[in-house]
């Protein structure tokens, strides 16, 4: 851009995404910034995201563009809240749907009761035990890249906090909750001590982060509106002949 005035973009702006399904983070991050690449001519514009998605979940992203990328730490501190899925009564090694089911368990046993009755016993501070299949770093690799290749290492329990854990329903085998808990904190991990608390199995079949801290999921950007919004300040704020429009 010829203009010597920063874009608001370049300023800094913290941006609500809703990221759809099967997306990774970084696919919602790389979207972000060829629409202001391409809209803007921001050929350098900095966009960073304030905290991961699995592909496998939908749901709340906060999205950090130009000097608010600074930011962005204090952003991951934030607690979060979810939606989960469960289904009793099997396990898969990722602890969700990207690996297949490896073993069964019964589920007669479970009723609604038992259910509140385990998910008390999460509240508050656990050592959580994070999943293989997790971006954790493992002398210098990330620990899914030795899961995927069927090689075993141990990872660290951490320290996580469950701020609220609410039973929505309950229809055997599906179990939906909704959970606050800290940073750190891996759903997957839950769905697998959650199985363990019922005497059966359990994993992840659904998710999407509905809040970070005071940021709601009801007031996000998809991808068309947000670039409904950049072509309307590009309008307003931008000469034709800084973006090249005809």
């Amino acid at each position: 851009m010829s203009s010597e005035k920063l874009s608001v973009f370049e300023e800094g702006q913290v941006l609500l995404f809703n990221k759809p399904l099967y997306w990774t983070s970084f696919d919602l991050v790389n979207k972000v910034r060829g629409i202001l690449r391409s809209i803007l001519g921001l050929k350098k514009i900095k966009v960073g995201h304030a905290g991961t998605l699995d592909p496998l979940a939908s749901g709340l992203m906060i999205i950090c563009t130009g000097r608010a990328t600074k930011s962005i730490d204090g952003f991951r501190d934030l607690d979060k809240e979810y939606v989960a899925t469960f289904t009793a009564g099997a396990t898969t090694p990722s602890f969700d749907l990207e690996t297949e089911t490896d073993f069964t368990y019964p589920t007669d046993h479970i009723t609604e009761e038992l259910v509140r009755e385990k998910l008390k016993g999460f509240l508050g501070e656990q050592k959580q035990l994070p999943p293989i299949y997790s971006a954790k770093l493992i002398s210098g690799k990330r620990a899914y890249e030795f899961a995927r290749q069927g090689i075993h290492k141990d990872l660290e329990p951490v320290t996580v906090w469950f701020r609220e854990i609410e039973l929505i329903s309950f229809n055997n085998p599906e179990i939906r909750v909704r959970i606050v808990c800290s940073k750190g904190t891996y759903i997957r991990s839950f769905a697998r001590d959650l199985g363990n608390a019922l005497n059966s199995g359990c994993y992840l079949s659904a998710l999407e982060r509905t809040s970070i801290g005071d940021y709601k999921v009801g007031n996000t950007y998809d991808l068309d509106k947000f670039r409904e919004y950049v072509e309307q300040y590009a309008i307003t704020h931008v000469k034709d002949t800084d973006i090249g429009l005809k």
